[in-house]
C-alpha cells in the first residue's frame, strides 16, 4: 500500500529516523519505501518551533516510471541557443531528450574559468568584462547561493529540483521547503550539466558571441558568431539580465523590446546570530542559519528584501568598466558572520525619463556609475542603517563589518539613489523591523549599489513563445523578461524546448 502523508512533525532535536517509525504505524507493517517529498521549518511559535514533513511510503518496494519523451521525427534541425544559464542549459537538457542536440554559445568561459576570473576581480579588481558574476557559464545565480525557491507553480519546477539533484546537488533540494544549493557546489553541478550534454552531441562555444542574425521571409536563416555567419533553424535567445549590447543589436534587427519595471537599492547587511534570535528565538542555534523574506508598503512604492543569503557575504558583481554592482552569495553550509539581503524599491518607467525601450538599462548604468565614482573605484558605498534614516554621514562601523571584498567607502546612499529610491527605502526599513525585530538596528549596514534584481527589457513573444514576427527565435529566461531566478528561468528554458521539439514530431 502506498501513502502520502502530509504534516508529519518533528521537533528540535529528533532524528528523521523516527518519521519512519510514524509511517509504519499508520501501514501497520514494515516499511519498504520512504520518501521526503517536502521538508519545511514552521516558526511561527518559537517556544515550539518544528519541521513538517510530507512524506510516502509503503509497505512494498515502489519503482517510479520513467518519464518517455517523444523523439523528432524528421532530420534534426540546426539549432543554437545563446547563453549557458539556467535557461539556456535547461533548455539544451530538454532539447537532447527529444533528439535534438543544440549548440550552445557563451560569451562568458566555461565555469571552472570563470570562477578564477570572479575571484581575480574579488581580490585584485581586475574586471574581465566577459568573465565575471554576471558572464559565463551558469549564469549569474552561479555566484549568488543557488537559491531553488520560487514563486512560480509551474509543473516543470519538480523536473528542475531533479535534475539538479542527479548532476550533483544535494539531496535534500529535492524536498526542502526553501532549497538552496550553494555556490561552492553549484560549479561542480554545472559542470556535471555539460558533461552530459557533450555526451549527447551538445557542442559548447565559449567566449563567443551572438553578434547578430538574418531573416528571410520572417523565418530565421542564419546566425552570425562573432561577425561569422552559421545557417540556423532555431534559435534560443537564454542571454541573460545583463546582456546590454545584444539587447542593442535585437533592437536594430527590428526586434519589438518593451520596457519593464524592476527595482534597485542597495544590499543590506546584520550579524547573522541576530537575525537568527529574531526568528527562532533563544533556540536559534539549533536550527539552519535563519532566513527572512519582508515586503513593506509604507509609501508609495513596494519595497522588498530579495536573494538574502544566511551567513553569505556581498560580492562585487559588475560586468562593466566604470560601474559598481553588488549581488550577494553563500556556500552551502552558510556559515559566514553576516547575513545580508537585497533590500530594493520598485523602479517605475517614469523613472527612466524617456520611452527608449532601453531607458530601464541607461537608468541602471547611470547609478551603477555614480557609485563608481562616488566610492572611487570598485570599492562599494557603505552607509550605516541609523545614519540613512537620520539623513546623515556615517564614519565609522559598529558591530556589522561589511563582506564586500574590495573594500568601502562611507557615501550617504541619497548621493545614488533618485528621492524616490531614497524615500522608499527610508520608510520601509522601520515598517520591517516591526515584523523582524532588529532590522533597523543602527549599526547595521548598506552596501551599494543592487541594481540586476531582473532584466529592464522585455522581448516581445506570442504564446508560441516566438519573437513577435520573428519565426524560429525564442526569447527566454531571465534576461529576456519572462522569468526572476533558477528555478523558474530553467522552466521556461525547458517550456521553449518543447515548442521547439514539437515542431518536429
Amino acid at each position: 500500500m502506498l501513502l502520502t502523508l502530509h504534516n508529519v512533525t518533528l521537533h528540535a532535536g529528533e532524528r528523521e529516523q523516527e518519521l519512519v517509525r510514524k509511517c509504519e504505524k499508520k501501514l501497520r507493517a514494515p516499511c519498504r519505501y520512504f520518501k521526503i517529498l517536502k521538508k519545511s521549518l514552521d516558526a511561527r511559535d518559537k517556544e515550539h518551533i518544528r519541521w513538517v514533513y510530507s512524506v510516502e511510503c509503503s509497505d512494498a518496494p515502489v519503482k517510479k516510471p520513467e518519464t518517455v519523451y517523444q523523439k523528432i521525427g524528421k532530420p534534426m534541425p540546426r539549432t543554437y541557443i545563446v547563453g549557458a544559464g539556467p535557461c539556456g542549459l535547461f533548455a539544451a537538457l530538454r532539447l537532447v531528450k527529444h533528439g535534438i542536440a543544440p549548440i550552445i554559445v557563451e560569451r562568458g568561459k566555461c565555469v571552472e574559468e570563470r570562477r578564477a576570473d570572479v575571484r581575480r576581480f574579488r581580490e585584485t579588481g581586475v574586471l574581465d568584462v566577459d568573465s565575471n558574476v554576471q558572464f559565463g557559464e551558469g549564469g549569474a545565480g552561479t555566484f549568488s547561493d543557488g537559491k531553488l525557491n520560487t514563486q512560480t507553480n509551474s509543473p516543470l519546477n519538480r523536473e528542475v529540483l531533479d535534475a539538479f539533484v542527479q548532476f550533483g546537488a544535494p539531496e535534500e533540494v529535492g524536498y526542502l521547503g526553501k532549497p538552496h544549493v550553494g555556490s561552492d557546489n553549484l560549479v561542480g553541478v554545472v559542470a556535471n550539466i555539460r558533461t552530459y550534454l557533450i555526451a549527447h552531441g551538445v557542442q559548447f562555444r565559449f567566449s563567443s558571441t551572438l553578434t547578430g542574425l538574418k531573416m528571410r521571409d520572417g523565418r530565421l536563416a542564419s546566425v552570425e558568431i562573432d561577425g561569422v555567419s552559421e545557417d540556423a533553424d532555431e534559435l534560443v535567445l537564454a542571454v541573460g539580465h545583463s546582456a546590454r549590447d545584444t539587447f542593442e543589436m535585437l533592437l536594430a534587427q527590428g526586434f519589438l523590446i518593451e520596457q519593464k519595471e524592476f527595482a534597485a537599492g542597495v544590499r543590506i547587511e546584520h550579524l547573522q546570530t541576530e537575525i537568527g534570535r529574531a526568528q527562532y528565538g533563544r533556540s536559534y542555534a539549533a536550527f539552519p542559519p535563519a532566513e527572512y523574506r519582508l515586503v513593506s508598503h509604507a509609501s508609495e512604492r513596494a519595497v522588498f528584501t530579495f536573494c538574502m543569503c544566511p551567513g553569505g557575504e556581498v560580492v562585487p558583481s559588475s560586468s562593466e568598466e566604470g560601474g559598481v554592482v553588488t549581488n550577494g552569495m553563500s556556500n552551502f553550509l552558510r556559515d559566514g558572520k553576516n547575513a545580508n539581503s537585497a533590500l530594493v524599491a520598485q523602479v517605475k518607467r517614469e523613472d527612466f525619463g524617456s520611452e527608449h525601450p532601453l531607458a530601464g538599462v541607461a537608468f541602471q548604468r547611470k547609478i551603477e556609475r555614480a557609485a563608481y565614482l562616488a566610492a572611487g573605484g570598485y570599492r562599494a558605498p557603505v552607509q550605516l542603517v541609523g545614519d540613512f534614516l537620520a539623513d546623515r554621514e556615517s564614519y565609522y562601523f559598529g558591530s556589522v563589518k561589511p563582506t564586500y571584498a574590495l573594500g568601502t567607502e562611507f557615501v550617504p546612499m541619497r548621493a545614488l539613489f533618485p528621492q524616490e529610491i531614497v524615500g522608499a527605502l527610508q520608510a520601509a526599513i522601520p515598517d520591517m523591523n516591526a515584523r523582524l525585530s532588529g532590522f533597523s538596528t543602527y549599526d547595521a549596514v548598506l552596501t551599494g549599489v543592487e541594481t540586476r534584481t531582473s532584466s529592464p527589457v522585455r522581448i516581445v513573444r506570442g504564446e508560441d513563445l516566438q519573437a513577435a514576427g520573428k519565426e524560429g527565435v525564442y526569447p527566454c529566461g531571465e534576461g529576456c523578461g519572462y522569468a526572476g531566478g533558477i528555478t523558474s528561468a530553467a522552466a521556461d528554458g525547458i517550456k521553449v524546448a518543447f515548442e521547439i521539439a514539437k515542431k518536429y514530431f
